[in-house]
C-alpha cells in the first residue's frame, strides 16, 4: 500500500506538467494570428540604425538580422569588443564599429548615432554575473543616459529606441533584477514623453542564440520551450525590431511586446522581404 501511495505521490505533479506542457503546444497549434502585412512598405524604410550590445547573445541576433536586410544601409555598432559576425559587417562595408567603455558618457561617440533612425538596445548581463548595484548601473543608467544624450544631438525628426527587457517583471517582485527591469522601461518611457522619441520594449521569455553560436545546451532548451511560444531566437527579436521600425506610427511610446507578439511581427517581417 505505501509504495503505490509513494509512487502516485512523485507521478502527479509530472503528469499535470506533461499535460499543461501538451495544453500548451496544443494552443499554440490552434493560434493562427498574424500581423496583417504592411501595405505601404518603402525601400529604405529602415536605413541607418545603431546597435548596442552586439557582442552578446541577443545583439548578436539582432546584427544578423540587420545585416539581412537590403534596406538598412549603414548599422553602428557600439561595442565593447569586436565579434567575428562584427568584423565581417564591417568588411562588408555595412557595419561601422566604434569601440567604446564607458556607458555612462557617449559625448566621444555622439557622431556615429546623430543620424541612425532607431537604436536596437542589447546591452546587458545576467544578475547572477554581477552585484546588485553593477546591475542597476548596467540596466538602468546605461540605457538612460544614452538616451537623454541620443535626444540632445539627433538630426532626425523622429526615432525608436527599441530595448529588451524581460518577461515575468514586477515593481513587487522579490528579485531585484525584475525590479530594476520596470524600472528601466519606466525611465525610459517617461524620457521619451513628450518628445520625437519613442521607446518600445521587447519582453522575451528564453533568448535562443543564433544557430551557429548555440550550442547543445542551449538549443535542447530552445526546442522544448518553444512549441509553448516561451522561447525565441535572437534573430526573431531582430527581425521584429525592423518591422516595428517599418510600421512607425503603429506603435507609440511605452508600447510592449512579449513572446508572442515578437514571433508575429518577425514572421510579419519574413512575410514582407
Amino acid at each position: 500500500m505505501k509504495l503505490p501511495r509513494l509512487r502516485t505521490i512523485l507521478l502527479t505533479p509530472l503528469i499535470l506538467f506533461v499535460l499543461f506542457y501538451l495544453f500548451g503546444v496544443i494552443a499554440n497549434l490552434l493560434d493562427d494570428r498574424q500581423v496583417e502585412p504592411l501595405s505601404n512598405a518603402r525601400p529604405g524604410s529602415v536605413d541607418e540604425i545603431a546597435i548596442f550590445g552586439a557582442s552578446g547573445t541577443a545583439g548578436d541576433g539582432i546584427l544578423k538580422a540587420a545585416l539581412a536586410d537590403p534596406d538598412v544601409s549603414n548599422i553602428h555598432v557600439i561595442t565593447r569588443r569586436a565579434t567575428l559576425r562584427i568584423e565581417a559587417g564591417v568588411g562588408s562595408g555595412k557595419v561601422i564599429m566604434t569601440k567604446h567603455l564607458n556607458y555612462l558618457d557617449y559625448s566621444a561617440v555622439q557622431d556615429q548615432f546623430r543620424d541612425v533612425q532607431a537604436v536596437y538596445w542589447a546591452l546587458g548581463t545576467s544578475s547572477r554575473n554581477v552585484d546588485d548595484e553593477t546591475y542597476s548601473v548596467i540596466h538602468v543608467d546605461f540605457p538612460v543616459q544614452f538616451v537623454k544624450e541620443w535626444l540632445q544631438v539627433s538630426n532626425r525628426p523622429n526615432i525608436s529606441f527599441h530595448f529588451i527587457s524581460s518577461s515575468d517583471i514586477s515593481e513587487d517582485s522579490s528579485m531585484h533584477w525584475a525590479r530594476e527591469k520596470v524600472r528601466a522601461e519606466k525611465e525610459l518611457f517617461a524620457l521619451a514623453e513628450g518628445t520625437k522619441l519613442s521607446v518600445i520594449a521587447y519582453r522575451p521569455d528564453y533568448i535562443g542564440p543564433t544557430e551557429e553560436e548555440a550550442h547543445l545546451g542551449q538549443k535542447l532548451l530552445y526546442w522544448f520551450f518553444a512549441p509553448v511560444r516561451a522561447a525565441v531566437r535572437a534573430q526573431q527579436i531582430g527581425e521584429a525590431m525592423l518591422e516595428v521600425t517599418a510600421r512607425g506610427d503603429e506603435f507609440k511610446n511605452g508600447d510592449k511586446l512579449g513572446t508572442a507578439s515578437i514571433l508575429r511581427y518577425s514572421d510579419a517581417y519574413r512575410r514582407r522581404q
